[in-house]
């Protein structure tokens, strides 16, 4: 199974870019898939609607912010760019602003990227490599620090008798990728891994699914976009905290 640094090359990384905002710190980014033939201009445009349309919920984590949309005609292939800002930029996310970090993901399908953003979720959640990132000297330090990651696997599918929780995000592909390995985590650690199927997806499927589930966990954006399901919504601030995670299903569980 992939890892991050299986869809990342250290042309594909940037590192103390000058953004003078949001917009211009996904558009590195989306050069950058550009320049490595991951996908077209048209991908780098839809990245920055997807957060005009559904807001900063791709500000995952503290300083982090996970750029991506759907898989369209413009990716040409899997890829990711990786961009380190020279300083910090709002993009208008209650807690987890301002951003230092921009990782841009192009899909070319729904599934090819999953262990490598549940490999990526768990750098970012180790605070001495995130720290030895931000302070990385070049791309190859970047590459060598993502690499010594094992990916995890993926959830099974639904079976009798379990909780269905989902997790949601705008487009099912990204950000809740990561919340779904955080919550993985944090229910292997329980020993509920067993009893408890948790599945990515987005807006749309979420409301149409919600009857199946016994929790939704997502951002505070998307959770005002999903509005009132019949299903409870609990909102997660960091998604690559087991911390945070642990405690909202502690508190959604009664445990």
């Amino acid at each position: 199974m992939p890892g991050p640094d299986d869809l990342l090359s250290e042309d594909a990384i940037a590192l103390d870019v000058l953004a003078a905002d949001w917009r211009s710190a996904i558009t590195a980014a989306g050069r950058l898939l550009q320049r490595t033939g991951v996908a077209d201009a048209p991908y780098t445009q839809a990245m920055i609607d997807n957060v005009l349309e559904n807001g900063p919920y791709i500000v995952v984590a503290p300083g982090f912010a996970f750029a991506h949309a759907r898989p369209s005609e413009a990716v040409h292939r899997t890829g990711m760019s990786w961009v380190r800002l020279a300083e910090p930029v709002e993009f208008g996310h209650e807690s987890n602003d301002p951003v230092t970090l921009v990782v841009a993901l192009a899909a070319a399908d729904d599934g090819a990227h999953t262990s490598a953003m549940a490999g990526l979720a768990r750098v970012l959640a180790d605070d001495e490599r995130k720290a030895a990132l931000d302070a990385a000297a070049g791309p190859a330090e970047v590459m060598a620090l993502l690499s010594g990651d094992e990916p995890a696997g993926t959830a099974s599918a639904p079976a009798a008798g379990r909780h269905l929780v989902l997790t949601v995000c705008g487009n099912g592909l990204g950000t809740s990728l990561f919340l779904k390995n955080t919550l993985e985590q944090v229910l292997d650690r329980w020993g509920w891994g067993p009893y408890v199927t948790v599945e990515a997806t987005d807006t749309i499927s979420a409301r149409g699914r919600a009857s199946e589930a016994a929790l939704l966990l997502t951002s505070g954006e998307i959770a005002r976009t999903l509005g009132d399901v019949g299903t409870p919504v609990r909102v997660v601030e960091n998604f690559t905290s087991t911390d945070e995670v642990d405690a909202v299903l502690r508190d959604s569980y009664d445990v």
